[in-house]
C-alpha cells in the first residue's frame, strides 16, 4: 500500500500567536506565506508547498490538526473509503488555504487529520527566487534557518491501536518500536518513506488522550543544532534537551519550547534511510537497561521527567514547571 504519500503540514494552536510566529520566523528562519482571520501560514524554504505550519490563535497550546498528501486522486479516494469504514471519518473540506478538497477524520485518540491530492506549490517572488532550480526559495538571513518538515510526534493512550490504524487504515509501515513491561508497547516510529518517521506515536503516561508531543523541522548539518543552541540561549528559549543523538532513529536532535508551550524538535541531520522493500521492524525493550538508556540517547546526556509527560494541552498537575527536571 503506498497510497500516502507524505506529511504536508501540522497546524497547532497558540495562546501567545504573535510570539509563536516570531520565533518560527526570527530565530529559525521560516518564512510567512499567508495571514488569514487569526491563522499564520509558515513554510521552511526547501518546503515545495505553500505552508507546512499554520499557527491559530487559541487559549491552550496544542494541535489542531495533520494533513498528509495521498499519491494520488485514486490513492485518495481508497483511503477515504477505508477510513470511512472505521467510522472515524468527519467529511470533506475544502476551505484551507493552499488545499484542494480534503477528507478530515479523526485517530481513535482523537488526533485530528486530513488527507488530500490537490494543493498549491510555493511559487517565489523574485526578490525569493534562488539560483538553485531544485530549491523553492534563497535560503533566508534570519537565524538558522531550518530547511525542511520532517515528521510529528503524537502522545496516545492506547499506542497498540493507535499504531494499527496508522498501519491499517493508511498504510504506514513500522520502523521502529520501543516495548516495555510486560511486552506493553510503548513506543512506534511509522513512515511511508525511506525516512525512519514521518509520524511518532508514545505512550501518554498521564493517561490522557489526543495530546500533541512535537512537530520537527530538518536541518541536515549537526552543526546547526549547537548555533540554534546558542541562539536560544542567548534569547532565553527554554531548550528541554540536546544537542545529543537518539539510539532510535539515529538522528541527532534539539528540543525547545516555542513561547506557545508547545514543543518543537530540530532534527540535525537523517538519522538513516530505509531502502530495503523487506525491512524487519527494530525492536528495543526499554524494560532492559541498555535498551532503555541507548534507545533515547546514544550520547549527550539524558532526557528529562519533562520529555515523558508534558504535552499539549496541558494535563493538570502536569505542566513544565510541575513536572520539573
Amino acid at each position: 500500500m503506498m497510497d500516502i504519500a507524505q506529511l504536508v503540514s501540522v497546524a497547532l494552536y497558540s495562546p501567545k500567536p504573535d510570539e509563536t510566529v516570531a520565533f518560527f520566523h526570527d530565530l529559525i528562519g521560516m518564512e510567512i506565506s499567508h495571514r488569514e482571520g487569526q491563522s499564520v501560514y509558515l513554510r521552511a524554504y526547501e518546503d515545495f508547498y505553500q505552508y507546512t505550519l499554520k499557527i491559530t490563535e487559541a487559549r491552550q497550546p496544542g494541535l489542531e490538526e495533520i494533513t498528509w498528501r495521498a499519491s494520488s486522486q485514486e490513492a485518495l479516494d481508497r483511503r477515504v473509503q477505508a477510513i470511512e469504514a472505521t467510522g472515524l471519518g468527519a467529511g470533506w473540506t475544502d476551505k484551507d488555504y493552499a488545499h484542494g478538497p480534503a477528507y478530515k477524520f479523526c485517530t481513535p485518540d482523537g488526533h485530528c487529520m486530513k488527507v488530500l491530492w490537490q494543493l498549491d506549490y510555493f511559487n517565489a517572488p523574485p526578490d525569493m527566487k534562488s539560483k538553485l532550480r531544485n530549491r523553492p526559495s534563497k535560503r533566508p538571513l534570519r537565524g538558522v534557518p531550518v530547511r525542511r518538515i520532517d515528521h510529528v510526534n503524537l502522545m496516545v493512550s492506547d499506542l497498540p491501536r493507535n499504531r494499527a490504524f496508522m498501519q491499517d487504515v493508511l498504510g504506514f509501515k513500522l520502523r521502529e518500536q520501543k516495548i516495555g513491561d510486560g511486552g506493553a508497547e510503548v513506543g512506534a516510529w511509522m513512515s511511508v518513506s525511506p525516512l525512519v518517521h514521518e509520524i511518532a506515536m508514545m505512550r501518554d503516561a498521564t493517561g490522557a488522550t489526543g495530546r500533541f508531543h512535537h512537530i520537527a523541522y530538518w536541518y541536515g548539518a549537526p552543526q546547526h543544532l549547537l548555533d540554534i543552541a546558542d541562539i536560544f540561549s542567548e534569547r532565553d528559549v527554554r531548550i528541554e534537551g540536546g544537542p545529543a543523538k537518539h539510539g532510535t532513529t539515529q538522528a541527532y536532535f534539539l528540543y525547545v519550547f516555542e513561547p506557545g508551550g508547545n514543543r518543537v524538535e530540530l532534527f540535525g541531520d537523517t538519522g538513516y534511510l530505509i531502502f530495503d522493500p523487506d525491512w524487519q521492524t527494530v525492536v528495543w525493550n526499554v524494560a532492559n537497561e541498555i535498551d532503555l538508556e541507548k534507545s533515547s540517547i546514544w550520547f549527550g546526556g539524558q532526557l528529562p521527567k519533562t520529555f515523558y509527560r508534558y504535552g499539549t494541552p496541558v494535563v493538570p498537575g502536569h505542566s513544565l514547571e510541575e513536572i520539573g527536571r
